[in-house]
């Protein structure tokens, strides 16, 4: 009767592990800290330029050189994803040119002190190359091929978009996590000044 028991209580325990190991990882919350993501340094110079990242291997989110750091979580193949594009290219290229905006939305330079990175999970390198020159995206994207990082994410859908703050003792904030698209750039850029002036 014990042995039996003993059984039935293996069997409960290796039907329910599945469900506790898949709850076990969240998306990141919003006040909290981002997973220690890996990437790897771009070959391109310009691109390490961008990110004040220099030589070869990894690197964490965290440590571009910035005040705050934009992901986009996407995948080549999500509709939505390629709907964003547009969208994402003209939050690009408000920010690099965000010194005209300051007269009309009260928004100081933003270039140097804001960056876009774009993570394409479950995307080769090769796919990743395609979403790129597909839809002239202009920042930095990764290949997540393996779903290294969404996984380390909680297997967000996408697009799913975080905003980092990095802060001068060299820790960080999330300040934004959510799914879905970037609804109002304006607004957006509103958010990230908000973060600039803390």
């Amino acid at each position: 009767m014990k042995k039996l028991r003993m059984i039935w209580t293996i069997l409960a325990c290796l039907l329910f592990l599945p469900a506790f190991l898949a709850a076990e990882v969240a998306p990141p919350a919003e006040g909290g800290k981002l997973p220690d993501i890996r990437l790897t340094i771009p070959a391109d110079a310009g691109y390490q330029t961008y990110l004040g990242i220099k030589g070869e291997g990894t690197f964490f989110l965290p440590q571009v050189k910035a005040s705050v750091v934009i992901v986009e979580i996407f995948s080549m193949y999500c509709p939505h994803c390629q709907r964003e594009a547009p969208s994402i290219n003209d939050l690009y290229a408000k920010i690099q040119s965000s010194e005209r905006l300051k007269a009309k939305a009260k928004l100081v330079g933003m270039k140097d002190k804001v960056k876009l990175v774009g993570i394409g999970v479950g995307n080769s390198p090769y796919e990743v190359e395609y979403f790129k020159k597909t839809y002239s995206i202009q920042f930095p994207l990764f290949s997540d091929g393996e779903f290294i990082v969404h996984k380390q994410l909680g297997e967000v859908r996408t697009p799913y978009f975080i905003g980092i703050k990095n802060h001068r003792d060299g820790s960080h904030t999330l300040f934004y996590s959510k799914l879905g698209g970037i609804a109002d750039n304006l607004s957006f850029l509103k958010l990230i000044q908000a973060q600039l002036n803390k």
